[in-house]
This record gives C-alpha cells, structure tokens and sequence, in this order.
C-alpha cells in the first residue's frame, strides 16, 4: 500500500540533513571549550587549605567542587576529570589522608583540611613515590589519563590495611575504572608498591 502524504515522502538522506542542520548550532554552542573560571561573586566562602603541603587563602564560588578548584584555580591538572559523577575514580585525592571524589565534593567543606593531589607525592629530592615506580614499572598504564587517580587510590587502599589479598585489591580498587582495561598490570603494581610501601619506603 503506497501513502504518498507530505510526511512520509521524507526520505532518510533529508531527515539526516535537516537533523544535523538545526542540532549542529546547538550542540557546537553546548560543547564550546571552556573559559578561564569565572571570579567568585562578592562575599563568596574564603577557604584555608594546605594543599600538597603549601597552605592558600582562596574565595571560591559555594558550589565549586574540589576538583574544579585544584584544576582551575590552583592549576593543579595532575587530577583529572572523567565521569565528574563520582563514578569512574580519575578525580581520586586524599583529603586528611582519606581519599575522597574531589568531583563530589564541595572545596569549601575543606575549610581547614589538608589536601594532597598526585603532584604531591614525590619526595623534596624529587624521587616518584613508590606506588608510581611501581606503576612505570608494571607498565600499569596505557593512556595513562586514569593513572593518578588510581595512583592516589593504591596508596589509601595499602594505607587502609586492603591490599592483603589480589581479591581485597580488586574489591577496594574497583572505584578506579580504567577505560584501556590495564587492571592485570594494576594489580600488579599495587601489590607491589604495597611490599615497597610496607618495607618503610615512603609509607
């Protein structure tokens, strides 16, 4: 049965073209490059933080997440941002030695805490923590975009008394998503830079 209505005498070429014509503005607009952050507004929270040591006074917007601030503002870019819903671990910190989803949390509650970011790892002489030796040395990286956060979270998981086991690793890693899936060599380094890490060496 042919219907030779207005509507159905679009074909797919048309429809592909008109679609891409009215959502291609759309989605250029939406998915601009971002600016330089906007400065806070009046009044904004002042925060005190040490971050990777150094202590700073800063006014930041009330809903700014921690991540955003250490990248941005502080121009600490070692944290990456992934998913930014505090599902695939790339943002991993530790605030107070705990590691925390900076994108899910808000800077202004660490108001007088301690941060420390993958930059801040590394001794004064300059020599990598040895949970990154053991990850260059494990070839526990592919892209590596995934890397500092899995980094930070090794380090809290052997801190915290979970790296007895290859399975008690996975199970407290698995906040960590590596999209080159590395996880073999992953395992491998943390349980390695734990033995390092329990040997005294940069506990």
């Amino acid at each position: 049965m042919s219907d030779s209505s207005p509507a159905t005498t679009l074909d797919r070429r048309a429809f592909m073209v008109t679609t891409a014509s009215v959502a291609g503005p759309a989605l250029t607009a939406g998915c601009a490059a971002p600016g330089p952050a906007a400065a806070p507004p009046a009044g904004a929270p002042r925060c005190e933080v040490v971050v990777n040591g150094r202590p700073h006074a800063l006014r930041i917007e009330a809903r700014a997440s921690l991540l955003d601030v250490l990248r941005e503002d502080l121009q600490l870019t070692g944290t990456k941002k992934g998913c930014d819903h505090g599902q695939c671990g790339a943002c991993t910190v530790h605030v107070d030695g705990r590691r925390v989803a900076s994108c899910l949390t808000l800077a202004a509650k660490c108001d007088g805490r301690e941060v420390r970011t993958i930059e801040g790892l590394e001794r004064a002489d300059g020599a990598l923590h040895v949970m990154q030796q053991a990850f260059i040395d494990h070839d526990a990286l592919q892209c590596g975009y995934c890397t500092p956060g899995q980094i930070m979270a090794a380090i809290a998981c052997v801190r915290e008394g979970h790296a007895q086991t290859d399975d008690q690793i996975r199970e407290y890693m698995s906040g960590n998503l590596c999209r080159c899936g590395a996880y073999v060599a992953i395992l491998e380094a943390v349980r390695d830079g734990a033995r390092r890490m329990k040997g005294g060496d940069h506990a």
